[in-house]
């Protein structure tokens, strides 16, 4: 079933976030399970978690309990929610790679903190002066050339950037939330949230963690990674903020049940096993091929053809070539046809070890 991955800061709303949706799921009779850093470090309570981000390699072994949480959950019968940083591309890309492997869907949450704190209390180069991009109903139909004319630098200040006129409001008048899209939409503007002293009128801020000390907030938010619509493991992206902004409900659905389910490749799926005989007919074959080579060219002048027992392949004789320089071409051999075995290459590697060395070395 789907995989859906949050991602933000501690005092965020993240969590919060994750129970909506679940209970918005659950309400539909869709199971879900929901993976958070609690589950995986037991019974350690808010000390354990402040250490686990606070080590790196306690840390790295969280994130890897947290991806093999992951992997249990996705099944054919529920739906995975990962409640936690998640503030590591690299790790996204894990989970991507995961998600893709087992053939579903997959969107990420992105939730962000409604007004900027002061420097010193956890301020979020991710959340404050982001990049990241919404899309979101505007508020009014008004001009945003006559708009940005008046206003000059202030309307930048606000991380505003107007590209279509706003032509209706969301539903019910109100604002809805940011959604990530690859194209634009009549009555929506993209909005750049998070910049500097974007701040939301009446809406809430999640309370902070106390499992976060703002000298551990600091260090999480100096080495977040936003993520970015651009890269595939980002996308579908859906950014709300603070506990204002509605769920986008409808487009999470669509993303995760209507989708198309992106198809498997190299990165994401397992090599084919290799059996023993072929890895040693390779490793014998390729010694062979070396052995001669390095008595042929005690010989051999630059221009002549080198014929290897057992081979009808001829490698052009350039240069003295080290054993170092063979060793290394072998190596790299090896690894490429242990990727990609077949039997029906074993009488040919002789030539096959050939052919590679010549056109690596010329």
């Amino acid at each position: 079933m789907p995989l859906v991955v949050l991602c933000g800061l501690p005092d965020s709303g993240r969590s919060r976030r994750a129970d909506e949706l679940q209970t918005a799921l659950e309400a539909e009779g869709r199971p879900v399970t929901v993976v958070r850093d609690a589950d995986v470090l037991g019974p350690g309570g808010p000390a354990a978690l402040r250490e686990a981000y606070t080590d790196p390699s306690r840390e790295k072994a969280l994130r890897a309990a947290l991806k093999a949480s992951v992997e249990r959950g996705l099944g054919p019968r529920s739906v995975v929610l990962l409640d936690s940083l998640n503030y590591i591309k690299g790790f996204r890309y894990e989970l991507y790679c995961l998600a893709r492997a087992a053939r579903t869907p997959l969107c990420l949450l992105y939730t962000l903190r409604p007004q900027p704190r002061a420097v010193g209390l956890g301020d979020s180069p991710a959340q404050v002066g982001s990049s990241t991009h919404s899309w979101r109903p505007g508020p009014a139909a008004s001009d945003p050339l006559e708009e940005s004319s008046e206003q000059g630098p202030e309307r930048q200040a606000k991380g505003f950037e107007a590209t279509q006129r706003p032509k209706a409001l969301g539903p019910e008048g109100r604002p809805g939330c940011g959604v990530v899209e690859d194209g634009a939409a009549d009555g929506w503007e993209l909005e750049q949230i998070g910049g500097p002293g974007t701040t939301e009128p009446g809406s809430q801020e999640a309370a902070p963690d106390p499992s976060f000390p703002p000298e551990l907030l600091d260090a999480l938010a100096q080495r977040f990674e936003a993520p970015d619509s651009r890269n595939r493991w980002d996308r579908p992206l859906f950014t709300v903020v603070g506990l204002e902004d509605p769920l986008p409900l409808a487009q999470i659905r669509a993303a995760l049940f209507e989708s198309q389910v992106p198809a498997p490749h190299q990165a994401t799926q397992s090599q084919p096993l290799s059996s023993t005989n072929f890895l040693h007919q390779l490793d014998q074959v390729t010694s062979q091929v070396l052995a001669a080579l390095l008595e042929a060219q005690k010989t051999a002048v630059p221009g002549d053809w080198l014929t290897m027992p057992g081979t009808t392949e001829r490698l052009l004789f350039t240069r003295p070539l080290s054993m170092a320089e063979l060793s290394r071409l072998r190596r790299q051999f090896i690894s490429y046809t242990k990727m990609h075995p077949n039997k029906e290459n074993l009488p040919q590697l002789a030539n096959m070890f050939l052919q590679y060395l010549g056109q690596s070395l010329h």
